[in-house]
Parts: C-alpha cells; structure tokens; sequence
C-alpha cells in the first residue's frame, strides 16, 4: 500500500505541473503574455459569478498562491473589474471583465478540444471518474487528517 500511495502522491505532483504548463502553452500560442497558467484558472473558475476575495480563497483552488497578488495583477491587466460591495464596504468583489471573459471562453474551449481528444479513444468516461473518485478519497482522508490535527482519523 505504502508504494502504491507514493506512487499517486508523486504523479499528482507530476500531473498538476504539467497541466500548468499545458494552461501556459495554450496561453503562449494565444499571444497572451499579460496573465499567468494560475491566473488564467483562477479567471476560468470566477466564470460568471460576482465574489469575494475571500470566498475564492476559500474555495481552495489557489494553494500555494497568493490570491490577492494575482487579482490585483488581474485587475492592472484588465481581467477582472473590483468593486466595493453596496451591502458591506469592507468587502471587495470581484468579476471578470469583458477582457477576461474572452480568456475564460478560450479555456473553457481548450477544455472542449481536451475532452474531445480523450474521447476519441484515450481514455473513457468510467476511467476518468474511477480516477477522480480515487483523488477524492485522497482528499478526504487528507482533509479528516487535518481535522484530527495530524491523527489518524482510524486510530
């Protein structure tokens, strides 16, 4: 079990990585030099929803990033517009600009040609979700971890 789960922790690694420098190229080949791989997700994952600073940090999709920096050079980009919430003047929101819509549909596009190329006898449906369930066991267990504060959730 213990190579097997070493194993997965490396190509998860390995994976992410190379999905950032996949987001790069994509970006590359577009002329795009005014965004990163991280913020071109971060664009992608705002997609039509008005947020929070703070909710996209806690959505968690940006460890071992500093959010705050990239919205703030999204913003100096023309990628996001931010504004003041009417409701709360402490709070900041967030949504993508008409400049950062075209991005997002530009990777929202290079995830169709992803998927279809997968498609076309790659890889099937069943294999990806049998993968993604085992990256969500991984998650779970990693998160009840944390929970317990380092314990095993079994002991």
């Amino acid at each position: 079990m213990k190579e097997s789960y070493l194993e997965a922790i490396k190509l998860i690694e390995r994976l992410h990585r190379q999905f950032l420098e996949v987001v790069k190229t994509e970006l590359d080949r577009n002329g795009i030099e005014d965004i990163n791989n991280v913020q071109a997700l971060i664009l992608f994952n705002i997609g039509s929803d008005e947020l929070t600073v703070g909710e996209l940090t806690n959505r968690g999709y940006y460890l071992g990033s500093n959010v705050s920096y990239n919205v703030r050079k999204m913003v100096e980009n023309g990628y996001l517009i931010q504004e003041r919430s009417p409701h709360d003047r402490r709070s900041i929101r967030v949504r993508l600009s008409e400049k950062g819509l075209a991005l997002c549909n530009n990777v929202a596009a290079m995830f169709e040609r992803h998927a279809s190329d997968l498609g076309k006898g790659i890889s099937n449906p069943q294999e990806l979700q049998q993968a993604a369930e085992s990256y969500r066991t991984l998650e779970r267990y990693w998160a009840d971890l944390l929970d317990f504060r380092g314990r095993s959730p079994l002991s």
